[in-house]
């Protein structure tokens, strides 16, 4: 019973009795690359020996900036399972936060996919706890960069040997790390240890939760980056699964051709994905993803909708999800309980539409100001709160939020407001309100304010959420003038652009003589967003794809 809960069980499980099982990545140029767990597992150990070469002590951190593919799987096991930790970055990050997350890391060795590189060229001169550049490619394949010491994936690897000794590594110890979004301020580090994930793999196998099992294909369209891939790297190896992974090939004809040609059973990605998919099979109905059991979704909710579409044409069932960076991240699950299975078809839509049951193993309650849980009856709003053994303890280095965000019996206080009802069954109905989510990925709307706020021209300005028919919200700008200022919208997104990514930038920006406020002082978003209940159609937007 004292056998330590560590990630190189969970591999040495999937070569020991499924060595032969595929893993499969379509590579940008469109070619298929195919090997077995037996196959990773020797160049695990190669990497391994690889970091010890480099002098990488207990507990150091490397960065990846990848896609999904077979060498970022390699940098899920071979950093945690040899007693250090692997850092998931979010390239997606504006360029400020994107640096604050390496250097809070403190990641000595930075992994990088080559097509990722201008993003780490542009922003090296800061990085300055990287010791070394690591691009994931081999040595033929490695291009021009400024980057410096610098090596190809492939040359790291040689020569080292294919087995490892692996050392014995407490439970508790940290095995990989993510950053949150930063919607209210730079964004906060979320370590994970090798139990969390251990109990976390065996929760995504139970079959009233992701039910991974060795008989599926799965393949994990959300980033591998963002929350631990949804932990489905981790649980799909733990089961010894198939794994396809679909590196920049995400848009929906060739993902909708990689479930139908691999024959996928089980999927996750945000709603953006399966809407887009959605459009791509109804225009060409000779692409099969009837093999799909599953899909589940998260980030953001799906409409009820696209979950009925998905069952009636496709007979591809959505189950929505909820969770968090710190989280793990999976939470809850829409799956239907046998009360809920029972009812007529158009009733267990309105569960399955929810945030869903809490997973086994997570503990949910939802509270009013005064800290008392409030009704199970489906409507009393309050604010949802978790414990698990895969929640998070703590931020990295940030003792005063760690203070706020959890209670004294230990349940991280999430910000989300929710309801339950009396089957259980949870419903975020305002998830951080005034956070904008676009494509399943979270931008600032304080951060874009201040930024306006810092133009000459500008007096006030407030960011909302409006409804988007592909991305499902979009940033728009409301914004008043300084006195006798002229400036148009054109200008101000110019000068958004030297800061923010091109996804984070407002798609609408409406010039306005007051903007609402409440009776302390804030910018009233509620009445914005009634007054400019607008939904944006797809063509708008298109370029902001993040």
């Amino acid at each position: 019973m004292g056998a330590q809960l560590t990630l190189d069980k969970i591999l040495e499980r999937a070569v020991d009795l499924f060595p032969d099982r595929e893993l499969v990545t379509k590579l940008p140029d469109g070619e298929m690359h195919r090997y077995t767990y037996g196959d990773a597992y020797e160049r695990i150990c190669q990497l391994a020996g690889a970091l010890d070469e480099l002098g990488l002590e207990e507990g150091a951190r490397v960065g990846v900036v990848a896609t999904n593919h077979y060498r970022h799987f390699e940098l899920y096991f071979g950093p945690a399972c040899s007693g250090r930790s692997i850092h998931m970055c979010n390239m997606r990050l504006p360029d400020h936060h994107f640096v604050h997350t390496i250097e809070d890391a403190g990641d000595e060795v930075l992994f990088v996919d080559p097509w990722l590189l201008e993003k780490v060229e542009a922003n090296a001169d800061e990085l300055e706890t990287v010791e070394r550049y690591v691009v994931l490619c081999g040595e033929d394949e490695l291009p021009e960069t400024d980057l410096e010491p610098v090596t190809d994936y492939e040359s790291l690897l040689e020569g080292h040997s294919t087995e490892y000794g692996w050392p014995d590594v407490d439970e508790d110890a940290e095995y990989g790390m993510c950053h949150t979004s930063g919607t209210t301020g730079l964004p906060k580090g979320v370590a994970y240890s090798h139990r969390a994930m251990y109990l976390h793999s065996i929760m995504c196998g139970h079959v009233d939760a992701n039910g991974v099992s060795e008989r599926d294909t799965v393949l994990p369209v959300v980033p591998m980056f963002h929350a631990n891939g949804w932990g489905l790297p981790y649980a799909a190896t733990f089961v010894g699964a198939k794994q396809v992974f679909p590196t920049v090939h995400t848009d929906p004809e060739p993902l909708a051709r990689l479930i139908d040609e691999e024959e996928v059973t089980f999927s996750a990605a945000v709603p953006t994905i399966w809407l887009g998919m959605a459009e791509f099979l109804d225009e060409n109905p000779e692409v099969d993803i009837s093999n799909i059991d599953r899909l589940t979704v998260g980030g953001s909710a799906p409409p009820e909708s696209l979950i009925r579409k998905y069952d009636e044409e496709y007979d591809a069932p959505i189950i929505q999800g909820w969770g968090m960076t710190e989280t793990s991240p999976l939470g809850t699950l829409s799956t239907l309980r046998k009360e809920a299975a029972e009812l007529p078809s158009d009733e267990q839509y309105e569960y399955r539409a929810k945030a869903g049951l809490p997973v086994p193993g997570m503990q949910t309650r939802i509270v009013d100001d005064d800290g008392e849980e409030v009704p199970a009856d489906g409507e009393t709003m309050g604010e949802l709160q978790v414990r698990s053994p895969w929640v998070t303890d703590g931020y990295h280095d940030r003792p005063e939020e760690n203070e706020a965000a959890f209670t004294e019996d230990g349940y991280l206080r999430t910000g989300d407001i929710a309801t339950r009802d009396e089957l259980g069954y949870v419903d975020v109905v305002d998830r951080n309100k005034d956070v904008i989510k676009s494509g399943g990925e979270w931008i600032s709307s304080v951060q874009l304010e201040n930024e306006l706020m810092a133009h000459e021209a500008v007096a006030e300005a407030t960011v909302v959420a409006v409804e988007h028919e592909r991305w499902q919200e979009r940033p728009m700008a409301v914004i008043t003038t300084s006195a006798g200022a002229d400036v148009t919208g054109t200008e101000l997104e110019d000068h958004l652009a030297e800061t923010f990514p091109d996804w984070w930038l407002p798609d609408v920006y409406e010039f306005v003589d007051e903007i609402p406020k409440t009776s302390t002082g804030k910018f009233d978003k509620k009445r914005l967003r009634e007054r400019f209940d607008i939904v944006l159609e797809a063509e708008q937007g298109e370029e902001a794809e993040p």
